[in-house]
Protein backbone atom coordinates (compact mmCIF):
# COMPACT_ATOMS: atom_id res chain seq x y z
CA UNK A 1 0.00 0.00 0.00
CA UNK A 2 1.15 3.52 -0.75
CA UNK A 3 2.88 5.27 2.12
CA UNK A 4 1.58 8.82 2.49
CA UNK A 5 2.18 11.02 5.50
CA UNK A 6 -0.76 11.97 7.70
CA UNK A 7 0.01 15.63 6.97
CA UNK A 8 -0.33 15.11 3.20
CA UNK A 9 -3.51 13.06 3.61
CA UNK A 10 -5.05 15.81 5.76
CA UNK A 11 -4.05 18.55 3.27
CA UNK A 12 -5.53 16.50 0.43
CA UNK A 13 -8.74 15.72 2.33
CA UNK A 14 -9.17 19.33 3.43
CA UNK A 15 -9.02 20.56 -0.17
CA UNK A 16 -11.62 17.96 -1.21
CA UNK A 17 -14.04 18.89 1.57
CA UNK A 18 -13.54 22.62 2.02
CA UNK A 19 -12.64 23.67 -1.53
CA UNK A 20 -14.13 21.10 -3.91
CA UNK A 21 -17.39 20.58 -1.99
CA UNK A 22 -17.51 24.09 -0.46
CA UNK A 23 -17.52 22.54 2.99
CA UNK A 24 -20.08 20.35 4.73
CA UNK A 25 -22.74 21.05 7.37
CA UNK A 26 -24.58 18.86 9.91
CA UNK A 27 -27.36 18.46 7.32
CA UNK A 28 -25.05 16.73 4.84
CA UNK A 29 -24.71 13.04 4.08
CA UNK A 30 -21.41 12.67 2.22
CA UNK A 31 -20.80 9.46 0.31
CA UNK A 32 -17.13 8.45 0.19
CA UNK A 33 -16.73 5.74 -2.45
CA UNK A 34 -13.65 3.69 -3.28
CA UNK A 35 -11.88 0.35 -3.00
CA UNK A 36 -10.49 -0.81 0.33
CA UNK A 37 -6.96 -0.09 -0.90
CA UNK A 38 -7.87 3.62 -0.86
CA UNK A 39 -8.67 3.44 2.86
CA UNK A 40 -5.89 5.78 4.11
CA UNK A 41 -7.52 8.77 2.36
CA UNK A 42 -11.09 7.55 2.93
CA UNK A 43 -10.40 7.23 6.64
CA UNK A 44 -9.10 10.80 6.98
CA UNK A 45 -12.08 12.08 4.97
CA UNK A 46 -14.64 10.35 7.18
CA UNK A 47 -12.89 11.66 10.33
CA UNK A 48 -13.11 15.23 9.04
CA UNK A 49 -16.75 14.83 7.95
CA UNK A 50 -17.84 13.44 11.32
CA UNK A 51 -15.86 16.18 13.07
CA UNK A 52 -17.93 18.77 11.18
CA UNK A 53 -21.18 17.20 12.39
CA UNK A 54 -22.13 15.64 9.04
CA UNK A 55 -22.68 11.97 8.17
CA UNK A 56 -20.04 10.04 6.23
CA UNK A 57 -21.53 7.20 4.16
CA UNK A 58 -18.49 5.04 3.40
CA UNK A 59 -19.16 2.99 0.26
CA UNK A 60 -16.47 0.31 -0.12
CA UNK A 61 -16.35 -0.92 -3.71
CA UNK A 62 -15.63 -4.52 -4.74
CA UNK A 63 -12.17 -4.90 -6.37
CA UNK A 64 -13.74 -6.14 -9.64
CA UNK A 65 -15.98 -3.08 -9.98
CA UNK A 66 -14.54 -0.34 -12.17
CA UNK A 67 -15.74 3.01 -10.77
CA UNK A 68 -18.20 1.34 -8.39
CA UNK A 69 -21.02 0.84 -10.87
CA UNK A 70 -24.18 -0.96 -9.83
CA UNK A 71 -22.51 -4.25 -10.90
CA UNK A 72 -18.89 -5.35 -11.18
CA UNK A 73 -17.07 -7.57 -13.66
CA UNK A 74 -18.49 -10.73 -12.09
CA UNK A 75 -21.96 -9.88 -13.41
CA UNK A 76 -20.51 -9.22 -16.87
CA UNK A 77 -18.64 -12.55 -16.83
CA UNK A 78 -21.18 -14.92 -15.30
CA UNK A 79 -24.53 -13.12 -15.25
CA UNK A 80 -27.05 -12.18 -17.91
CA UNK A 81 -28.65 -9.04 -19.31
CA UNK A 82 -31.85 -9.96 -17.43
CA UNK A 83 -29.93 -10.15 -14.15
CA UNK A 84 -28.13 -6.87 -14.81
CA UNK A 85 -31.47 -5.11 -15.15
CA UNK A 86 -32.50 -6.08 -11.59
CA UNK A 87 -30.98 -3.04 -9.88
CA UNK A 88 -31.76 -3.17 -6.12
CA UNK A 89 -34.01 -0.33 -5.04
CA UNK A 90 -31.86 0.27 -1.94
CA UNK A 91 -28.88 0.98 -4.18
CA UNK A 92 -30.74 3.81 -5.90
CA UNK A 93 -32.10 5.11 -2.59
CA UNK A 94 -28.58 5.27 -1.14
CA UNK A 95 -27.56 7.72 -3.88
CA UNK A 96 -30.78 9.70 -3.53
CA UNK A 97 -30.21 10.10 0.23
CA UNK A 98 -26.65 11.45 0.03
CA UNK A 99 -26.17 15.20 -0.46
CA UNK A 100 -22.50 15.31 -1.53
CA UNK A 101 -20.17 12.81 -3.12
CA UNK A 102 -16.44 12.03 -3.05
CA UNK A 103 -15.13 9.25 -5.28
CA UNK A 104 -11.62 7.91 -4.67
CA UNK A 105 -10.34 6.27 -7.85
CA UNK A 106 -7.62 3.64 -7.49
CA UNK A 107 -7.68 -0.10 -8.10
CA UNK A 108 -5.85 -2.89 -6.32
CA UNK A 109 -5.75 -5.00 -9.51
CA UNK A 110 -7.00 -3.44 -12.77
CA UNK A 111 -6.90 -6.90 -14.37
CA UNK A 112 -10.07 -7.70 -12.38
CA UNK A 113 -11.98 -5.50 -14.84
CA UNK A 114 -11.04 -7.63 -17.86
CA UNK A 115 -12.59 -10.67 -19.52
CA UNK A 116 -16.20 -9.48 -19.50
CA UNK A 117 -18.96 -10.25 -22.00
CA UNK A 118 -19.41 -7.14 -24.12
CA UNK A 119 -23.21 -7.17 -24.33
CA UNK A 120 -23.61 -7.51 -20.54
CA UNK A 121 -20.94 -4.88 -19.87
CA UNK A 122 -22.85 -2.45 -22.08
CA UNK A 123 -26.10 -3.27 -20.27
CA UNK A 124 -24.38 -2.52 -16.94
CA UNK A 125 -23.42 0.90 -18.33
CA UNK A 126 -27.05 1.51 -19.31
CA UNK A 127 -28.61 0.49 -16.00
CA UNK A 128 -25.98 2.46 -14.09
CA UNK A 129 -26.67 5.67 -16.04
CA UNK A 130 -29.67 6.82 -13.93
CA UNK A 131 -27.58 6.34 -10.78
CA UNK A 132 -24.69 8.23 -12.35
CA UNK A 133 -27.11 11.06 -13.16
CA UNK A 134 -28.26 11.21 -9.53
CA UNK A 135 -24.71 11.78 -8.29
CA UNK A 136 -23.97 14.26 -11.08
CA UNK A 137 -26.95 16.34 -9.94
CA UNK A 138 -25.29 16.90 -6.55
CA UNK A 139 -21.95 18.44 -5.52
CA UNK A 140 -19.28 15.86 -6.36
CA UNK A 141 -15.54 15.44 -6.74
CA UNK A 142 -13.22 12.70 -8.02
CA UNK A 143 -9.63 12.10 -6.96
CA UNK A 144 -7.05 9.37 -7.61
CA UNK A 145 -5.31 7.33 -4.88
CA UNK A 146 -1.98 5.69 -5.82
CA UNK A 147 -1.96 1.88 -5.95
CA UNK A 148 0.61 -0.65 -7.08
CA UNK A 149 -1.81 -1.94 -9.73
CA UNK A 150 -1.98 1.49 -11.36
CA UNK A 151 1.76 2.11 -10.83
CA UNK A 152 2.48 -1.11 -12.75
CA UNK A 153 0.37 0.16 -15.65
CA UNK A 154 2.62 3.21 -15.81
CA UNK A 155 5.83 1.12 -15.53
CA UNK A 156 6.66 3.03 -12.36
CA UNK A 157 7.53 1.95 -8.85
CA UNK A 158 4.79 2.53 -6.29
CA UNK A 159 6.98 5.13 -4.59
CA UNK A 160 7.53 7.08 -7.83
CA UNK A 161 3.86 6.89 -8.73
CA UNK A 162 2.78 7.94 -5.25
CA UNK A 163 5.03 11.00 -5.35
CA UNK A 164 3.51 12.16 -8.68
CA UNK A 165 -0.06 11.73 -7.38
CA UNK A 166 0.49 13.25 -3.93
CA UNK A 167 2.57 16.19 -5.17
CA UNK A 168 -0.19 17.14 -7.62
CA UNK A 169 -2.97 16.59 -5.06
CA UNK A 170 -1.57 18.75 -2.26
CA UNK A 171 -1.10 22.00 -4.22
CA UNK A 172 -3.53 24.87 -3.69
CA UNK A 173 -6.04 24.50 -6.57
CA UNK A 174 -6.88 28.20 -6.59
CA UNK A 175 -3.58 28.85 -8.38
CA UNK A 176 -5.29 27.57 -11.54
CA UNK A 177 -7.87 30.36 -11.49
CA UNK A 178 -5.54 32.94 -13.03
CA UNK A 179 -3.81 30.45 -15.36
CA UNK A 180 -7.12 29.52 -17.04
CA UNK A 181 -8.80 32.93 -17.15
CA UNK A 182 -7.64 34.19 -20.58
CA UNK A 183 -8.51 30.94 -22.38
CA UNK A 184 -11.85 30.85 -20.60
CA UNK A 185 -12.71 34.39 -21.75
CA UNK A 186 -11.67 33.66 -25.34
CA UNK A 187 -13.78 30.49 -25.57
CA UNK A 188 -16.72 32.28 -23.98
CA UNK A 189 -16.94 34.78 -26.85
CA UNK A 190 -16.04 32.41 -29.71
CA UNK A 191 -18.08 30.31 -32.13
CA UNK A 192 -15.83 27.61 -33.55
CA UNK A 193 -12.92 25.35 -32.68
CA UNK A 194 -10.60 23.83 -35.29
CA UNK A 195 -8.13 21.09 -34.32
CA UNK A 196 -5.26 20.02 -36.54
CA UNK A 197 -3.41 16.76 -35.85
CA UNK A 198 -0.96 14.65 -37.84
CA UNK A 199 -1.42 10.95 -38.47
CA UNK A 200 1.96 9.35 -37.64
CA UNK A 201 1.70 6.72 -40.38
CA UNK A 202 0.50 8.73 -43.38
CA UNK A 203 1.82 12.12 -42.19
CA UNK A 204 -1.51 13.54 -43.37
CA UNK A 205 -2.74 16.66 -41.63
CA UNK A 206 -6.17 15.91 -40.17
CA UNK A 207 -8.72 18.63 -39.38
CA UNK A 208 -11.65 18.43 -36.95
CA UNK A 209 -14.12 21.31 -36.64
CA UNK A 210 -17.05 22.00 -34.31
CA UNK A 211 -19.30 24.82 -33.15
CA UNK A 212 -19.39 26.03 -29.52
CA UNK A 213 -21.53 29.14 -30.03
CA UNK A 214 -23.83 29.94 -27.07
CA UNK A 215 -22.33 27.14 -24.96
CA UNK A 216 -21.36 27.72 -21.34
CA UNK A 217 -17.60 27.43 -20.81
CA UNK A 218 -16.38 25.77 -17.61
CA UNK A 219 -13.12 26.67 -15.92
CA UNK A 220 -11.90 23.69 -13.86
CA UNK A 221 -9.83 24.44 -10.78
CA UNK A 222 -10.54 21.45 -8.53
CA UNK A 223 -14.29 21.62 -7.96
CA UNK A 224 -15.06 18.33 -9.76
CA UNK A 225 -11.71 16.66 -10.44
CA UNK A 226 -8.77 16.83 -8.07
CA UNK A 227 -6.11 17.62 -9.15
CA UNK A 228 -7.54 19.67 -11.97
CA UNK A 229 -6.55 21.99 -14.76
CA UNK A 230 -8.76 22.21 -17.84
CA UNK A 231 -11.17 24.55 -19.58
CA UNK A 232 -13.99 22.68 -21.28
CA UNK A 233 -17.35 22.88 -22.96
CA UNK A 234 -19.73 20.60 -24.84
CA UNK A 235 -19.97 21.44 -28.53
CA UNK A 236 -23.08 21.41 -30.66
CA UNK A 237 -22.92 17.66 -31.31
CA UNK A 238 -24.43 17.96 -34.79
CA UNK A 239 -21.58 20.20 -36.04
CA UNK A 240 -18.59 17.93 -35.38
CA UNK A 241 -16.96 17.23 -38.74
CA UNK A 242 -13.62 15.85 -39.90
CA UNK A 243 -10.80 13.69 -38.59
CA UNK A 244 -8.50 13.55 -35.57
CA UNK A 245 -5.58 11.44 -34.33
CA UNK A 246 -5.28 10.99 -30.57
CA UNK A 247 -1.82 9.91 -29.46
CA UNK A 248 -1.62 9.78 -25.65
CA UNK A 249 -2.50 6.48 -23.93
CA UNK A 250 -5.58 6.29 -21.73
CA UNK A 251 -6.56 3.52 -19.33
CA UNK A 252 -10.21 2.54 -19.63
CA UNK A 253 -12.06 -0.48 -18.21
CA UNK A 254 -8.94 -2.52 -17.59
CA UNK A 255 -7.32 -1.78 -20.96
CA UNK A 256 -4.86 0.77 -22.31
CA UNK A 257 -6.07 2.43 -25.52
CA UNK A 258 -3.59 4.38 -27.65
CA UNK A 259 -3.18 5.71 -31.17
CA UNK A 260 -6.85 6.47 -31.82
CA UNK A 261 -8.12 7.64 -35.20
CA UNK A 262 -11.67 9.00 -35.48
CA UNK A 263 -13.60 10.29 -38.47
CA UNK A 264 -16.79 12.31 -37.94
CA UNK A 265 -19.45 13.04 -40.53
CA UNK A 266 -22.62 14.94 -39.67
CA UNK A 267 -21.70 14.81 -35.99
CA UNK A 268 -21.27 11.02 -35.84
CA UNK A 269 -18.23 8.75 -35.70
CA UNK A 270 -18.32 6.91 -39.02
CA UNK A 271 -14.84 5.39 -38.91
CA UNK A 272 -12.48 4.54 -36.05
CA UNK A 273 -9.33 2.62 -35.23
CA UNK A 274 -6.67 2.26 -32.55
CA UNK A 275 -3.09 1.01 -32.60
CA UNK A 276 -3.61 -0.53 -29.15
CA UNK A 277 -6.86 -1.51 -27.44
CA UNK A 278 -9.06 -1.49 -30.54
CA UNK A 279 -11.61 -3.89 -29.03
CA UNK A 280 -11.94 -1.67 -25.95
CA UNK A 281 -12.47 1.37 -28.16
CA UNK A 282 -15.06 -0.51 -30.20
CA UNK A 283 -16.93 -1.47 -27.03
CA UNK A 284 -17.05 2.18 -25.98
CA UNK A 285 -18.22 3.55 -29.34
CA UNK A 286 -20.79 0.81 -29.94
CA UNK A 287 -22.50 1.22 -26.54
CA UNK A 288 -25.39 3.37 -27.80
CA UNK A 289 -26.24 6.06 -30.32
CA UNK A 290 -24.74 8.80 -28.17
CA UNK A 291 -21.40 7.00 -27.92
CA UNK A 292 -20.99 7.61 -31.65
CA UNK A 293 -20.91 11.34 -31.00
CA UNK A 294 -18.87 13.93 -29.12
CA UNK A 295 -19.76 15.22 -25.66
CA UNK A 296 -16.83 17.42 -24.65
CA UNK A 297 -13.92 19.43 -25.95
CA UNK A 298 -11.23 20.76 -23.58
CA UNK A 299 -7.77 22.27 -23.18
CA UNK A 300 -5.35 20.87 -20.57
CA UNK A 301 -3.92 23.68 -18.43
CA UNK A 302 -1.94 22.14 -15.53
CA UNK A 303 1.83 22.25 -16.03
CA UNK A 304 2.44 21.08 -12.46
CA UNK A 305 1.73 17.42 -13.22
CA UNK A 306 5.22 15.90 -13.28
CA UNK A 307 4.51 12.98 -15.61
CA UNK A 308 1.88 12.13 -18.22
CA UNK A 309 -0.07 9.23 -16.70
CA UNK A 310 -2.52 6.94 -18.51
CA UNK A 311 -5.31 7.54 -16.02
CA UNK A 312 -7.86 9.92 -17.58
CA UNK A 313 -8.10 12.01 -14.41
CA UNK A 314 -4.45 12.98 -14.89
CA UNK A 315 -3.67 12.76 -18.60
CA UNK A 316 -6.47 15.14 -19.63
CA UNK A 317 -5.21 17.88 -17.28
CA UNK A 318 -1.61 18.04 -18.55
CA UNK A 319 -0.72 21.51 -19.84
CA UNK A 320 -0.31 21.62 -23.60
CA UNK A 321 -2.77 18.83 -24.29
CA UNK A 322 -6.24 18.81 -25.79
CA UNK A 323 -8.97 16.26 -25.21
CA UNK A 324 -12.35 15.27 -26.52
CA UNK A 325 -14.86 12.94 -24.90
CA UNK A 326 -16.74 10.21 -26.70
CA UNK A 327 -20.30 10.11 -25.36
CA UNK A 328 -22.42 12.25 -23.05
CA UNK A 329 -22.49 16.03 -23.10
CA UNK A 330 -22.42 18.08 -19.92
CA UNK A 331 -25.85 19.64 -19.18
CA UNK A 332 -24.23 22.66 -17.49
CA UNK A 333 -22.79 23.64 -20.88
CA UNK A 334 -26.32 24.09 -22.25
CA UNK A 335 -28.15 25.70 -19.35
CA UNK A 336 -27.11 27.63 -16.24
CA UNK A 337 -29.08 25.43 -13.85
CA UNK A 338 -29.76 21.93 -15.23
CA UNK A 339 -31.77 20.99 -12.11
CA UNK A 340 -34.29 23.82 -12.36
CA UNK A 341 -37.55 23.36 -14.27
CA UNK A 342 -36.41 25.85 -16.91
CA UNK A 343 -33.05 24.08 -17.10
CA UNK A 344 -34.69 20.67 -17.54
CA UNK A 345 -36.87 22.07 -20.31
CA UNK A 346 -33.86 23.58 -22.09
CA UNK A 347 -31.92 20.33 -21.71
CA UNK A 348 -34.79 18.34 -23.23
CA UNK A 349 -35.00 20.80 -26.13
CA UNK A 350 -31.27 20.48 -26.83
CA UNK A 351 -31.46 16.68 -26.61
CA UNK A 352 -34.45 16.56 -28.96
CA UNK A 353 -32.62 18.75 -31.47
CA UNK A 354 -29.47 16.62 -31.23
CA UNK A 355 -27.40 19.61 -30.14
CA UNK A 356 -26.77 17.94 -26.79
CA UNK A 357 -25.68 14.32 -26.56
CA UNK A 358 -26.96 11.62 -24.19
CA UNK A 359 -24.98 8.41 -23.65
CA UNK A 360 -24.01 5.88 -20.99
CA UNK A 361 -20.39 6.62 -21.99
CA UNK A 362 -18.18 9.64 -21.40
CA UNK A 363 -14.61 8.68 -22.25
CA UNK A 364 -11.87 11.31 -22.47
CA UNK A 365 -9.12 10.79 -25.05
CA UNK A 366 -6.11 13.09 -25.22
CA UNK A 367 -3.82 14.52 -27.90
CA UNK A 368 -0.40 15.98 -27.08
CA UNK A 369 0.35 19.37 -28.65
CA UNK A 370 3.73 19.72 -26.98
CA UNK A 371 6.88 19.17 -29.13
CA UNK A 372 6.86 15.63 -30.50
CA UNK A 373 3.12 15.12 -30.10
CA UNK A 374 0.57 14.49 -32.85
CA UNK A 375 -1.17 17.78 -32.16
CA UNK A 376 -0.21 20.55 -34.59
CA UNK A 377 -2.55 23.52 -34.13
CA UNK A 378 -5.71 24.69 -32.38
CA UNK A 379 -7.72 27.63 -33.67
CA UNK A 380 -10.42 29.38 -31.64
CA UNK A 381 -12.31 31.10 -34.45
CA UNK A 382 -9.34 32.62 -36.35
CA UNK A 383 -6.95 32.82 -33.40
CA UNK A 384 -4.20 30.21 -33.32
CA UNK A 385 -3.32 29.35 -29.73
CA UNK A 386 0.29 29.18 -28.57
CA UNK A 387 2.12 27.22 -25.87
CA UNK A 388 4.12 29.01 -23.20
CA UNK A 389 5.75 26.81 -20.54
CA UNK A 390 3.36 24.06 -21.70
CA UNK A 391 0.33 26.25 -20.97
CA UNK A 392 -2.13 27.35 -23.65
CA UNK A 393 -2.01 31.10 -24.16
CA UNK A 394 -3.45 33.67 -26.56
CA UNK A 395 -0.78 35.24 -28.82
CA UNK A 396 0.05 38.80 -27.89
Amino acid sequence: MAEISRKDLETWAKYLIDYSLNGVTPDDVVMIKGEKICWPLMSVLQDMIFEKGAIADVNIVAPDNDRGKVWGASMAKYGSIEQAKKVPSWHIKRYEEMTKYIEILGAEDPNEFKGVKEDIAQEIMRVDEPIKNIRLSKPWVLTLFPTKGFADLENMTLEEYTNVIVNASTVDPQLLEEVEEDIYRLLDKSKNITIETEHPDTKNLLTLKMNIEDRNIVKCTGKRNFPDGEVFTSPNATTVQGEIFVDLPVFQGGTTIQGIYLKFDGGKIVEYNAKQGYEALKKIIETDDGSHRLGEVALGMNNGIEKVLKHPLFVEKVGGTFHIAIGASYPECFTDDPNSEAGKAETKKCLDEGIMNKSAQHVDIVTDFRPGGSGKAIYIDDIKLELENNIWVIPK
